[in-house]
């Protein structure tokens, strides 16, 4: 496993997980800061079937193996992988992240807490504005979408 090789070789390892859907600078901006914070992030993102469950029948919108590539092509992602439960909790506890960071959206929950807490890593909730991440304003994912499909007209593809 990769990750023992990065421990042994001393690199603190991050971690954090998403459906990473429709990327956008929101995902980018937390993805950046958050490998700022180590020497490798691990982004594991949601399988398609669990993507459905969590969002219902029409997404996802991209499939995994596509949001995988986009993913692994950002500079600031060094391995990807997924998961197919409802949460990341037995890959977090396989993997034991030097820091899992989450968006603030998600700091009431933060699956795999007590695992990475209990071997000593950190555990944190990126702010929503600044300098790690932005939902607000309409830029979210689902935001995106909703704004598409109002925008849409019957025989038309946009509104112009």
């Amino acid at each position: 496993m990769e990750r023992e090789q990065w421990r042994r070789a001393g690199r603190k390892v991050v971690f954090t997980n998403g459906c990473y859907d429709l990327l956008h600078p929101g995902h980018i901006r937390l993805l950046e800061s958050a490998r700022s914070l180590g020497d490798v992030l691990i982004l594991a993102l949601n399988t398609d079937a669990s993507v459905q469950r969590l969002k219902g029948p029409t997404r996802p919108l991209i499939p995994e193996n596509e949001r995988a590539e986009l993913a692994a092509a950002l500079e600031a992602v060094d391995a990807v992988t997924f998961f197919d439960e409802d949460t990341p909790r037995e890959l977090i506890a396989a993997v034991l992240p030097d820091i899992l960071i989450k968006g603030a959206d998600w700091a009431h929950f933060i699956a795999g807490r007590e695992e990475v807490e209990a071997a000593g890593g950190q555990v944190l909730a990126a702010a929503r504005t600044g300098l790690f991440y932005y939902r607000d304003f309409g830029r979210s994912a689902r935001a995106r979408l909703n704004r598409l499909l109002t925008d849409w007209i019957p025989g038309r593809l946009f509104r112009w």
